[in-house]
């Protein structure tokens, strides 16, 4: 069966062909690729090397702790009702900020910080303002930067929502993930319609510049009906962007998903039946369809900065910053320099060790090849674009195309046959059919992840 949607075309036979394990392309190499050889000396040359680039900065702080597991969860996070725990943390969290900001150039501004988690609105307000209040006294910050924080709404009012708004967030996000209650109940995350609404209000009244939401589709429960009820109510909230994540079954990686009932996991193809609906329904309601998972207004950052080729993707997602090097501050955060990545430890106690011993607390990371930056353009321009000119990779990294890449264009032709992308002599561009499986075109060109298919989730 083939449906047409305006800029999507679901070929149901196609997409179950090609349903198999790929990498999310937040990064290349993939984040997997990080290795524990890499030690704080070498990302601290790294930064050395950065600062000559004297690229802006993109700031990211890992909040870990949430009051309650939700089971479909993948992210690293504490579990615990005990608030004292956050104290310390964010203390030696100020500490990080404080070692790392000596080492980067002073007059290197940041144009993009982002809070995320776990929950960070897990903090009291005066946690909130002391390490808002260290992060503007070791960084200049431009007067136009993206801030912006995820928040639970199940643990926030109106109080603190203006309080966020007040010191300096303009933008923010919230996880609604399905208005079921019975897919609720199953995932553990329990949010009333009304209270949706009144936090949503609340963001609307303080005057918050862009409003992101987050759904799932295929948790437990889940049906087309329902979830089309969910995307009826998720319309009338009117965020300006919409996040419609696959719901990534890997209980072998992340043991709360074990909770889930997995009898109750829709079927395949109720699944691809749902993403479908969700597709169009939201397409009708002037969303765009940014990427294998994003929606926008016609007027949002990422609607714009896809229609003029500026749309970039790190650890964070899609984003309209061009050449900012990402800085993750806190436990398991992830810096992202133009030829360096490092992870920072996971568990709490090695990264408090490492502060207290007066070194980075980086866990693991990876020095970038050439033919790592390569390929990382070349994907990340499928990625964003769904379009790649050969002439200005060949013009950026004086190669001629089709030789260095000539094995993964004859496997490209193959997806041709199939219709997922139309191949000429000057660009390769991603059909209807093919950017529901981008994942599966990007792959192609990846040198490190054919053998790890266990460590991704399936694109579709």
């Amino acid at each position: 069966m083939v449906y047409q949607i305006p800029g999507v075309k679901f070929d149901f036979d196609i997409i179950k062909k090609y349903d198999t394990p790929a990498p999310r392309y937040t990064s290349y190499p993939p984040a997997t690729e990080l290795k524990e050889t890499f030690t704080h000396t070498d990302f601290q040359s790294a930064i050395a090397t950065s600062n000559q680039r004297k690229t802006p900065l993109s700031l990211y702080f890992h909040i870990p702790f949430c009051q309650s597991a939700c089971y479909f969860c993948g992210c690293n996070v504490v579990i615990s009702n005990n608030k004292n725990i956050a104290q310390p943390y964010v203390e030696y969290l100020v500490r990080d900020i404080q070692k790392t900001a000596s080492l980067i150039a002073s007059d290197r501004k940041v144009v993009q910080i982002h809070w995320g988690g776990g929950t960070p609105n897990y903090l009291s307000l005066e946690q909130v303002e002391y390490l808002w209040k260290n992060i503007n006294q070791h960084f200049t910050l431009s007067k136009t930067a993206e801030i912006s924080i995820e928040i639970n709404p199940r643990y926030i009012d109106k109080n603190y929502i203006f309080f966020l708004r007040e010191i300096g967030f303009n933008r923010i996000s919230f996880g609604i993930q399905d208005f079921n209650r019975q897919v609720q109940v199953a995932v553990n995350r329990i949010q009333p319609e009304e209270m949706l609404f009144d936090v949503m209000n609340a963001i609307r009244e303080a005057k918050f510049e862009s409003v992101n939401v987050d759904l799932i589709y295929g948790l437990p429960y889940q049906t087309v009906q329902t979830f089309q009820e969910t995307i009826r109510k998720t319309i009338q909230l009117n965020p300006d962007r919409i996040a419609v994540f696959n719901f990534a079954y890997v209980p072998w990686l992340k043991a709360v998903q074990k909770n889930i009932p997995v009898e109750a996991l829709p079927p395949a193809q109720e699944k691809l039946e749902i993403l479908k609906m969700t597709v169009e329904e939201l397409t009708k309601k002037q969303y765009l369809f940014i990427g294998m998972d994003h929606f926008a207004k016609s007027n949002d950052e990422l609607a714009i900065a896809q229609g003029d080729r500026t749309l970039k993707r790190n650890f964070q997602g899609y984003t309209t910053q061009l050449a900012a090097e990402l800085f993750g501050f806190g436990a398991t955060s992830i810096s992202m320099l133009e030829d360096t990545y490092a992870q920072n430890h996971k568990q709490l106690r090695d990264y408090y060790q490492a502060i207290d011993t007066g070194i980075l607390p980086i866990s693991k990371g990876i020095k970038l090849s050439w033919d790592d930056i390569l390929r990382r353009d070349v994907i990340m321009n499928i990625m964003c674009h769904f379009q790649l000119y050969k002439q200005d990779i060949e013009d950026k990294y004086h190669i001629n195309f089709n030789n260095y890449f000539s094995q993964e264009l004859e496997t490209l032709k193959r997806l041709e046959s199939d219709g997922l992308v139309r191949l000429s002599e000057n660009d390769i561009t991603v059909t209807e059919i093919g950017r529901l499986l981008i994942r599966n075109i990007a792959v192609v060109f990846d040198m490190h992840t054919t053998k790890q298919e266990k460590k991704f989730s399936r694109a579709i």
